[in-house]
Parts: C-alpha cells; structure tokens; sequence
C-alpha cells in the first residue's frame, strides 16, 4: 500500500515539522512494515508555473508535427513578456493553460532545462506532459490545466508535485492499513493525536425509510452477508478526471482511467472499500448475489471467458453472471464512453470464498486483495453514498432517490479476555487502564474490571481471540519496551544421546573430505522411478501433502538419495565434477497399520491421552538415515602422481566411519538392491541385523539422475547401529611389531570381508592390524579362483614377539581362513 503523505494528513492532525520518515518510524514501531520512503518531486528545481498560451504558429518543414508557442507566464520570466518555446504536441490550442518549466529548472530524473535554438526558432524553457512532472504514465500529449488556473503561479505547489509517499507492505492480518483510513488511524494513535474517519459521512434523508433503488437480493448468505446498491443519471461521459485526483492515484500507484471508474478506486484507496459501477442500460431484471450454476460462464473485464466454478461467488441479472463478485466485472455492463445512467455497488463478501475464487481462476485484482483480508462490513453504505456524490459533484450526475440494502444477519464477535493477560504473555506490568485505554484506541469497546469483554470494531475481523488482544495492546505500547532476557535452561539438560551421534557422524563424515548438504524433503513420483525401484518396494509407498510447497515434488521423502542426487547433479553442472556429498535428515515410511486421516484436535481445549495416541499412530516411522553420493576423482592427481576415482570402496568406508562413531563393526556382503548396480553393491550388517546399502549406483539410475558414470553411494539408518558404545583408548604398546604377509587363494565368489574375519578370529588376540594390500586374479590361480594378499600386524602388549609366535598366530589365522572358506595358502 503506497500512501502519500499529504493524503495522510487531511486525516490525521500530524505536527507540521512530521517528516514521512518520522512517521514510517513510528509505523514500524506500531508493526507495520513501511518498506520505502519516496521523495516524490524532491528533485524539481527551478520555475515551474502556469502559462496561458497565446499563440500557435504551426512549422511544416519538418516531418512531425512542430509548433512554435508563444506562452504567457506572467512574471515568472522576470519581464512579463511571452516565453517563445518550441513544442511537439497537438492536443493544446490557443487560449489553454499549460505547465511550463523556465531555463535554469529542472525536471525528475534530473533533466535540466535551458535556453537553446531549435528548428529554426528559440525555445525558452519547455511545456510539459504528466510524464515529465512525474505525476502519470500519459505519453500521448502535454497536461492541460483547467481555465481557471492562475498564470504565473507556482505549479509545484498547484499540482502537488513535492509529496512523500510511504510504501507499506501490509500483513494478511491487517487488511485494514490497505486504505489510508486504516494507516491514518494508527498514525493518529502513534502520535496521539485526533483522527477524523473520512467514512464518517451522514447518509441522506430516507436512507433507511425503505425506499430502494435498484431492485437486488442475496441468494447465498454464506457468500456476501451485505450488498447495496445506489443509482446516478445524467452523468456526463466526458468529464475529467481532476488533476488532484489523478496525482494522488499515480502516487498511489494506480493509473488513471476515466472519472466513474477513477473515484471508485479513489474511495477504495481511501477507505479501504472496493466499488464497482455498472452501465444501468446493460442490466436486465433484479440482481441477485450467488454461487455459480453448472456451466455458467461470463467474459470479464480483461476480455477472457471464464467457466466458473460451482463455488465461485457472482453477481448476477435477468441474463445471468455479470460480475465476479469481490473480484473483477463483467464486460456486458462494463461502463463506456456513453454511459450516463450507472449502478454503483458496495458489498461485503465472503474473504475466503473470493480468495479460493481468485486462487482458482489465477485471477487477482485490488479489489479482491483487499476483500480476501477482511473489509469492514459497515462501509459499504457509506462509501456507496460518497461514490455517488463524487459522481453528481465532479461529473454532473443526478444522485437517484433511494438505497436498496440487503442484508443477512451478522453476530458481533466478543473476546473474553482477562485484563492481565497482555502483562503474561509480554512479561511486561502494564496494568489493566493500560490494556483498556490501547484497545479503545484500536476501535474496540471494552467493558468489565478483572475479566474483559471485548468486542473488537467492524474494520478488524483479525481480532478474534485473546492473544490478538494482547498482540494489539504490546505493539503499541511498545516492543523496544519488552525487556530482552535470556532464557535459563534446567539444570542437567542438554543435547540428547542421539543428538550428539549426530553430531559426530556429521563431524566423522566432514573429517573424512565429505561436504555436507541439505536437501528438501520433498519428491516427486519420477524420482521413485530414477531410482530404479521395484514395484513392491517399500520405497515406492510415499506420503502425500495435503498442501504440497510445489505440485510438482507433493510426497514426502522415504530415502535421502533423490535429494543428493539432485545436488550432486547440481554441481556437476556447474562444474565440480569430483564431489562427495553427505546428508543427515530423516525419511518418512508410513506404517502398514497407519489410518488414512490422522484425527482432528480441538482446539478449545488440550488433547486427551486417547487422542494423543491417536495422533502418534497415523503419523509416519521417522528414522534418521545418512547417506553420501561420490563421482569424479576421490584423490586427486598432481605432480605427485595420477588421482584414484571413486569406488565402491569409498561408499563402503563411508559406512564404516559412521559405523566407528557408535562403536560398531560392520559387515559387508554381497547384495541387489536398487539403486545400486547389482554386481557393485555392498548390504551392510551390524550383527545380524541390516542397517544399509553401499557401493556403485545402477547405470540407468546415473543417466535418470544425471550423474557421471560409475558414481558410488551409501545410505544406512543410525538406529539400526545401536546404541552408541562409549569407546576407551585403547592400550600403546612399546615393544616392536611383528609383520607377516599372507596370499590366500579362494573362489571368486567369496568376500573379501569373510576370508579377513575368519583371519582375525584365528589370529587371536596378538593380531593388531590386518590390511588386504592386494587381489590377484589370473592363470597362476585358476580359473574362479583369486588371491587375496593380507599383511597381518602382530603386538604383545608385555614383551617382543619371537618369530616362532608371530608366524604361530599366522599359521593360526591361515588354519581359520581355510576352515571357514576354504581358502588355500598359495603356493603351497
């Protein structure tokens, strides 16, 4: 909402040394949010006045039209004389009063004037259009002033050139400051100063005696709970727009139109209450405000067809739809060039119902972001009346006899509220005259001593219970005034024993070159399909948002991976090929014996344990998973050497420097499990039990995802880990280690990781180390057969080994390995 300032004080008695942006001050001290200051006309220098032109004399060797202008400026130029001045428009003649800025001025954006030759004549300063005073968007010709401006008087002061416009980003919750009635008003308050309602008009004579105007009813009382109706003839279709009018719609920022529909947005502006003018000609039979019928549809003022919408709140004729109501007109009884006998109306409608209207239709209007945030129910007679006294004054229209008002019942709305609640909920004594006298100043009418019974005033439907009571009272009392304190946490509380897990994996994973990434939890059905799921995955079960953030990502995550993917992808496409992401977030799995709607709270008092429960059982399993996605090079190559990529490998590692922080050794065997390639994926076992997945992603699933060849990734839920260990230091022997290097022929078939546990076990407890350096596979094994080389590393905590007991413990480990996998000593 733009609101100049000039406006601002033809309702409120601000002191005179009040700058716009003292008073945006005090507004944002009072909660609303004034984004900008505007200096508009502050650049204009120079004379500008009213001139009277004299005389035309039309130049015909140019190829535009030219005219050289003698202009009357009175004593502006210092002598008296007609200012000579070249000019390019044709809509003026002689005998118009025009604005004309002098040599030596300046204009907005800095366009200075002077004195020069051009097309053969002197031009002496220059007449000047809307668009060059900064006052309208009018390129077609210059501003032509009404006859009985003075000449020679200032146009600055004239036309209001010089204003300060305040730029004001008005909250859902506060329809009312979209009008300058509602900013004034909380100016008024801000200064304590008096505030005179320009709603506050008296309504004519027989208003209310029964006598109506044109015929209307309300057939829906759930979509408009009052509409009223006033009639003008003899309106005059080519009066103008004044030019004090048409300024303060531009600074407003509104672009004028012509006069009926310009005091309609005027008013709006004004007291917040949109209107709309229909042709009286173009009416046929009673209006009647309803919801849309089966196939009904209307061409609206932008010239679309609409069909509408069985929920969609019109206004209609004896020839059916004729308006959107709260929304936009109809272009059957759109207003034209001849239209001199009109049909003003003023309604309240549904808020709801016209925001889902516009939502549904993608339609939004001034009008309806105004009726969508709440708009006072008692205008509409009022600010019907000032539309059409507007109409007889500056367009010569006669205002007919008669009003037709209709209505549907209405309750006042009372809050209960006890007279310390604000002290509570502020932490601030402000003491029950205190929250008297603030609401009173809202506009509410409060009664009672201890508990107070409110009733909040017609302009503020966002005052509904007892918390927005005291938001009213603290804001403007003060929120500097709110002392800041800091909170003091219970003693023995802190971080929880799965937070810090958390927070270590996060810290183990960053160690290790991973670089963290957060991706929202929302996906779309193809990124189950990229995923290369089966059909009877669980996977594939997602739930769906009632209110999804995009349509196009509307379920909520059962895996991390297509939110890495996406990153991974990202920055792959910007360039940075050799990544290793990681993530820590939670999946969403639905329970089999989930019902299908979680229930409903009320919201009048605190849940019952049985509803609780309730609750907890149609919410989804939340675990914590992590998971990192790797391409390109994991080392990379220098002069020190060539780079290693990215293997399965390091996939695999990652779960075991997640694995290391609980204190829990994995196991790895072989397994399909998409998205992984079937011949490069790892399961993961803690125990006996499965807690992940590691190793190459699918081909298909890289070019679904876009991804390079042969990226690798790991994902595995930390619950499954147990709970974490705490983890001694272990023992530091000082006595010398032991080496001892063994190749182990096996079956291809056979894991690595079961032929190096079997080792481990057999080795028994002077084993220190164990590192597979190499795997061989060719004609000096066999075929089907591999060699797998471990170097063994063997420590007495309390002496030197000998070389009897280092190569005893091998010959041990050996025996175990062939026992348990049939591996055979090569070379033997």
């Amino acid at each position: 909402m733009r609101a100049p300032l000039s406006w601002l004080r033809e309702y409120v008695e601000l002191p005179a040394g009040v700058t716009g942006r003292a008073l945006a001050a005090e507004l944002i001290a009072a909660g609303l949010e004034v984004e900008t200051v505007e200096q508009a006309g502050a650049d204009i220098t120079g004379p500008l006045v009213v001139g009277e032109v004299l005389a035309i004399e039309e130049l015909t060797d140019f190829k535009k039209p030219i005219r050289h202008c003698q202009v009357h400026v009175g004593d502006a130029n210092g002598t008296g004389e007609p200012q000579s001045i070249i000019c390019g428009a044709t809509n003026f003649a002689v005998g118009d009063r025009v604005v004309v800025i002098l040599p030596g001025g300046v204009l907005p954006g800095g366009f200075e004037i002077g004195a020069r030759k051009t097309y053969g004549r002197m031009s002496e300063g220059m007449i000047c259009s809307v668009t060059e005073l900064g006052i309208g968007d009018d390129h077609s010709g210059i501003l032509v002033l009404p006859p009985d401006a003075p000449v020679g008087a200032d146009a600055v002061e004239l036309l209001g050139l010089r204003d300060e416009v305040l730029d004001i980003a008005v909250t859902p919750d506060r329809g009312y400051a979209l009008s300058i009635r509602g900013i004034a008003r909380e100016a008024a308050t801000a200064y304590g100063v008096p505030f005179r309602d320009p709603a506050d008009v008296e309504l004519p004579v027989g208003d209310g005696d029964g006598q109506e105007s044109y015929p209307a009813s309300i057939g829906d009382p759930t979509a408009c709970d009052r509409f009223v109706l006033r009639e003008v003839s003899g309106f005059d279709p080519g009066a103008r727009t004044p030019m004090w009018m048409q300024v303060r719609l531009h600074r407003a920022g509104m672009r004028p139109v012509s006069l009926a529909v310009d005091i309609t947005n005027y008013l709006m502006l004004e007291l917040g209450q949109p209107l709309h003018v229909f042709d009286r000609g173009a009416l046929t039979g009673p209006i009647v405000v309803r919801r849309a019928g089966p196939g009904e549809r209307l061409e609206t003022l932008d010239h679309v067809q609409r069909t509408l919408d069985p929920d969609d709140i019109l206004i209609t004729d004896g020839s059916g739809p004729i308006s959107m109501a709260g929304t936009m007109g109809g272009l059957a009884t759109e207003i034209g060039d001849l239209s001199s006998d009109m049909v003003v109306e003023a309604a309240h409608f549904d808020a709801m119902g016209v925001a889902r209207m516009g939502r549904r239709h993608r339609l939004h209007s001034e009008a309806s972001h105004r009726f969508e945030r709440g708009v006072d129910r008692e205008l509409p007679l009022y600010a019907s009346y000032r539309a059409v006294r507007m109409l007889a004054e500056l367009g010569g229209a006669k205002i007919e006899p008669g009003v037709t008002h209709a209505e549907a019942p209405a309750e006042r709305v009372s809050v209960t509220m006890p007279a310390g609640h604000p002290d509570r909920v502020a932490g601030v004594t402000y003491g029950r005259d205190a929250v008297v006298r603030r609401l009173e100043q809202v506009g509410c009418a409060v009664a009672g001593d201890e508990v107070l019974t409110v009733t909040p005033p017609s302009w503020r439907p966002d005052l509904t219970a007892p918390n927005d009571l005291a938001e009213e009272v603290i804001r403007l009392e003060g929120y500097e005034d709110i002392p800041a304190r800091a909170p003091r946490p219970a003693a023995g509380k802190g971080l929880t024993v799965e937070q810090r897990l958390r927070r270590r994996v996060g810290r183990a994973l960053a160690g290790a070159g991973y670089v963290e990434a957060l991706a929202f939890p929302f996906v779309a059905e193809k990124d189950l399909e990229g995923l290369q799921l089966p059909a009877d995955d669980a996977r594939r079960r997602a739930l769906r948002l009632a209110n999804p953030m995009s349509e196009e990502e509307p379920l909520l995550r059962t895996t991390l991976l297509p939110g890495l993917f996406k990153v991974l992808a990202l920055n792959v496409g910007r360039g940075f090929g050799d990544t290793a992401l990681f993530e820590i977030g939670v999946v969403f799995r639905p329970r089999p014996d989930a019902p299908e709607r979680a229930p409903r709270l009320a919201v009048d008092r605190g849940p019952t344990a049985e509803e609780v429960a309730a609750l907890e059982a149609a919410l989804p399993d939340q675990p914590h998973r992590v998971a990192v996605v790797l391409s390109g090079d994991r080392e990379p190559s220098g002069w020190w050497g060539g780079g290693r990529p990215a293997l399965w490998a390091d996939a695999i590692e990652a779960a075991r420097t997640v694995a290391r922080e609980v204190g829990v050794e994995l196991t790895v065997r072989a397994d399909q499990h998409a998205p992984w390639h079937p011949g490069r994926c790892a399961a993961l076992y803690a125990g006996d039990t499965l807690v992940g997945h590691a190793g190459e992603l699918h081909p298909r699933v890289t070019k679904a995802y876009g991804l390079p060849a042969r990226s690798c990734a790991m994902e595995l839920e930390l619950r499954r880990l147990g709970e974490p260990v705490t983890v001694s230091a272990p023992h530091v022997s000082s006595y010398p280690v032991a080496m001892q290097d063994v190749a182990l022929v096996v079956d291809s078939g056979t894991p690595a990781a079961e032929v190096e546990s079997a080792l481990r076990d057999g080795a028994g407890e002077l084993l220190e180390a164990i590192r597979l350096f190499d795997v061989y596979t060719g004609e000096q094994v066999g075929e089907g057969r591999k060699s797998l080389a471990y170097s063994l590393r063997f420590r007495a905590p309390d002496r030197t080994l000998t070389a009897e007991e280092a190569s005893q413990a091998r010959d041990s480990a050996v025996a175990a390995a062939s026992e348990r996998t049939g591996a055979v000593l090569r070379g033997a």
